[in-house]
């Protein structure tokens, strides 16, 4: 949240702001494979400590020059970063389970994190930006406050590698031909693989939306960025909350039906969510959608471990990913593009509208 909104501070446009934000993606869109193929040869810790060496990386670099340049390079490294280690801790909690209910639990368990820290970052970030410069007093009060917050994300991947780096790794499965041999296309065509991406891809451009437009919304509006990310953290803490539940019940939840009624849920709350003329009503649908799209996660991995190869787990999260990314280093730059054209209401009601076509696909899903 602290580099668009800095962004818009500085008087840049929406359409900045959607570049900003696309960088985050595109470093994944180019790494997703190899970064796959890559744990499937070396497992979780040596990803994850190159991908920890990266975020920070751009965290220290956004610290020392927040300008907006800087901040386009930062959002390349502590993106690609982030693919990275996602991928290495999926494959290794996919692997570690024995059966499809293990697997939605677990995988319900390790969503958590990401909905987590979706919560803690623009939450405390928020409070960091209106905060840290009235402590200091003086001159320029703004610019501490996001040096401020770009120092707490320089620390947290460190946080990571001191948890990662002893863990255990896993036996490896060997693999039935070198990763030069391997098509991309035979993942692509294995049996439910291309629904199955559509609808995360669907699901994904609606949390990016919300991601987006949110804080436009929000200085058009003129809320403080402790509201705004507010806003975007009860969208995080709503997801985390409802994946705190899901592994309570994992046995009972069929993967097609958690889907379809996420999406159906997230239509209806997009379409009403630009009439929400205050943060209270706007902060009751973001609860809302992050229940939602939280539930997705964890029943999208499940399938999609089931039907890959185990041997290219590592490879079917990286398509996932490369795919999701490939959106979405260009939907940012649409929604600006739409937002600043026809504006931000009807961005809303677009992905709504697509994303609830999409329900009819995700009826048709089927695990095994």
């Amino acid at each position: 949240m602290a580099a668009p909104l800095l962004v818009l501070r500085e008087n840049f446009s929406p359409l900045a702001v959607g570049v900003l934000l696309a960088l985050f993606s595109l470093a994944q869109l180019f790494l997703a494979l190899p970064a796959g193929r890559y744990a499937d040869r070396h497992g979780l810790r040596r990803p994850v400590g190159i991908s920890v060496c990266l975020a920070t990386s751009g965290a220290v670099l956004a610290l020392f020059f927040p300008i907006f340049e800087v901040l386009c390079l930062s959002a390349l490294l502590s993106g690609g970063a982030t693919g990275a280690a996602s991928i290495a801790l999926q494959r290794h909690v996919g692997r570690a389970a024995h059966d499809a209910t293990e697997l939605k639990r677990l995988f319900s368990w390790l969503s958590l994190g990401p909905a987590l820290a979706n919560f803690v970052g623009p939450f405390v970030a928020g409070l960091l930006i209106d905060g840290v410069g009235s402590w200091l007093g003086g001159y320029g009060i703004e610019r501490p406050g996001f040096r401020a917050a770009f120092f707490l994300m320089a620390i947290f991947p460190l946080i990571c590698w001191g948890l990662v780096r002893t863990t255990h790794e896993l036996a490896s499965e060997g693999t039935a031909q070198l990763p030069g041999q391997r098509r991309i296309w035979d993942l692509v065509r294995t049996p439910m693989m291309g629904r199955l991406l559509l609808v995360n891809w669907l699901l994904a451009s609606c949390w990016d939306v919300h991601t987006f437009i949110v804080p436009v919304l929000g200085h058009e509006r003129g809320f403080s960025a402790s509201v705004i990310g507010t806003l975007l953290g009860s969208f995080a803490l709503s997801a985390a909350f409802i994946r705190v539940i899901m592994p309570m019940v994992a046995a009972h939840l069929r993967e097609r039906m958690v889907v379809t009624a996420a999406m159906l849920l997230t239509a209806a709350t997009l379409v009403i969510y630009p009439l929400m003329g205050s943060a209270l009503l706007m902060g009751l649908c973001s609860v809302v959608l992050g229940m939602a799209l939280g539930s997705v996660q964890p029943m999208i991995m499940t399938m999609l471990h089931q039907i890959t190869p185990r041997d290219r787990h590592g490879e079917a999260l990286g398509l996932r990913v490369m795919s999701l990314n490939g959106s979405s280093v260009f939907m940012p730059m649409l929604f600006g593009l739409l937002g600043a054209a026809v504006g931000v209401p009807v961005v809303f009601w677009m992905v709504g509208a697509t994303v609830g076509a999409g329900a009819r696909i995700a009826w048709g899903l089927r695990s095994g």
